[in-house]
């Protein structure tokens, strides 16, 4: 029942932080010396409302013995927290009981154990690691918005621990059919994440992600209604025994990969990704970046590698192409933008076609390092995205690169923990970057040298924007007067959020052998199947 619990534990946080309401006892009316986040305040006969540290208004209860109760919006976010941690102490739990010298779906929950629907869940030796990246992410996704998001903090909570459930069960599930629609119910979240709590295009940019991502999810649907009209089953154990007609495969494929293309996304089809970074709230852009992004990293293992290998093989070629166009479009655009969020948004495209040619290359060594780029992009992404939009933007109120500078100079320990991500997004050595762009490339190399060679450009540009990005926020000269009140070293919250992620990045970085070992056998059994197939089509 693990996999069962890995879903239920964030509903039921749902539903206790919908229906408690939080009160904190303050000292009698009239005068209140106000513990944190609470300014000392005046509450006058009859009110029901104070201001709060940061300007906002909470709820005031008084009693008849003049004892105050007010709103206290600190409770909630600690009930999702907790939640949150323990999820990610199941899945370890999953994880270290997980058999990975089985390649077959293991903790199967079969439909009369989950009495409504017939719903199948289960893991194997590859989605385990991106079970493992959710309940890893989400944690540090909820403690980036600790002290920003001040109204509507039910709402929002709420909406985060729904978007862990709903992404948990994209990889759980063991039926294509409940896999589009788990794929497709992250959207309304998204969209009201964005639209509520998203800045000043926020309303824009919800419908841009809205209307792309379903657009194109329309063409996954049909591909998979024809599987399911020819095989007359959805599971996913059934389809791998499937050898479809090669025309067959070229039809599914098509409108699998286009779905999976605008969510990685590529060329042409980022413009929604880079609005929703822009416009979301923190919290939004850290799990859109972590999680998000690699659905369709594991939709290619779920649906195309194993079902089509006919059609994926003969498409190989033009698949390169978009990728290596994607990697030099969205790293010249890095280049040029003075957005620091907006520069983040274009290198997790860039660093997703990298793992996106990596997985087709149909290769041992570029399958293993698209999923440990994946992972390593889960991990660093929403880092500097912690660091840019939830260290540097809430001090100062400007995403300019050009406004900062001299950094290091106020917050050493911000511009220390900022170069070794930044380090780790140029994919250097003895970080899980290189392994995974490294693994990626090579894979690549082996089937097209050519363009291996133009996709390895990606290494130049992510260490010249990287680079420069750190060289200018940290160094570049006096910092501006305008931040010498405003920008401080970082708090205790954030240290420990970015140290962890830190921590993973570089141990994992020197010790990959950790996800290799329990990877290798998977995708040695999904090659080979792959080959089979190939070889009786």
């Amino acid at each position: 029942m693990f996999l069962f619990a890995l879903l239920i534990i964030p509903i039921i946080g749902i539903f206790i932080i919908w229906s408690t309401q939080f009160y904190s006892k303050m000292y009698q009316y009239p005068f209140y010396y106000m513990p944190y986040p609470f300014k000392k305040v005046v509450i006058t006969e009859g009110a029901n409302s104070c201001m709060l540290k940061d300007g906002s208004w909470s709820q005031v209860v008084l009693t008849d013995s003049d004892d105050m109760f007010i709103q206290n919006e600190t409770a909630p976010k600690v009930v999702a927290f907790i939640i949150s941690i323990l999820n990610l102490m199941v899945s370890l739990l999953v994880y270290i009981l997980f058999d990975f010298s089985n390649n077959q779906f293991q903790f199967i929950q079969e439909h009369y154990d989950l009495s409504f629907y017939d719903i199948y869940l289960g893991v194997d030796g590859i989605s385990i690691y991106f079970v493992l990246l959710t309940t890893i992410i989400i944690p540090i996704a909820l403690m980036s918005n600790w002290n920003s998001i001040t109204n509507n903090v039910k709402s929002y909570l709420i909406i985060m621990l729904l978007l862990e459930t709903l992404l948990l069960a994209v990889f759980l599930v063991l039926d294509i059919l409940l896999f589009y629609i788990f794929f497709e119910s992250i959207l309304p979240p998204l969209f009201i994440l964005i639209g509520l709590f998203g800045s000043s295009n926020k309303v824009r940019a919800s419908f841009y992600i809205f209307l792309y991502t379903l657009l194109g999810s329309l063409f996954l649907l049909l591909s998979i209604l024809t599987m399911s009209s020819i095989m007359g089953t959805t599971y996913f154990d059934a389809l791998l025994k499937s050898n479809f007609d090669y025309t067959i495969q070229i039809f599914l494929f098509c409108g699998i990969f286009i779905a999976f293309a605008v969510k990685t996304p590529t060329i042409f089809l980022n413009n929604w990704l880079l609005k929703a970074h822009v416009e979301s709230p923190l919290g939004g852009s850290i799990v859109l970046a972590g999680i998000v992004l690699k659905l369709s990293l594991y939709g290619i293992f779920r649906l195309i590698l194993p079902l089509l290998p006919k059609a994926s093989l003969n498409y190989t070629y033009i698949i390169f192409v978009i990728g290596v166009i994607t990697i030099i479009y969205a790293s010249f655009s890095t280049l040029r933008t003075t957005d620091i969020k907006e520069l983040i948004a274009y290198s997790s495209v860039s660093h997703a076609a990298v793992y996106l040619i990596g997985v087709f290359s149909n290769t041992i060594q570029g399958i293993e390092g698209g999923i440990l780029l994946g992972l390593a992009h889960g991990f660093t992404s929403p880092a500097l995205f912690f660091i840019v939009g939830g260290v540097l933007y809430d001090r100062s109120g400007t995403r300019l690169i050009h406004y900062y500078k001299g950094i290091a100079q106020m917050a050493p320990l911000l511009s220390l923990l900022f170069f070794i991500f930044s380090l780790a997004n140029c994919g250097v050595p003895l970080t899980l970057n290189f392994v995974g762009e490294f693994m990626s490339l090579y894979g690549v190399f082996e089937r097209l040298p050519l363009l291996g060679l133009l996709a390895s450009s990606s290494i130049v540009f992510s260490a010249a924007y990287s680079i420069f990005l750190f060289n200018r926020v940290a160094f570049g000269g006096s910092f501006s007067k305008f931040f010498e009140n405003s920008i401080i070293d970082l708090t205790k919250r954030e240290f420990y959020a970015l140290i962890f992620l830190g921590v993973l990045v570089v141990f994992l970085g020197i010790y990959p052998s950790i996800i290799l070992d329990g990877l290798h056998y998977n995708v040695s059994s999904l090659i080979y199947s792959y080959g089979c197939k190939f070889c009786l089509g």
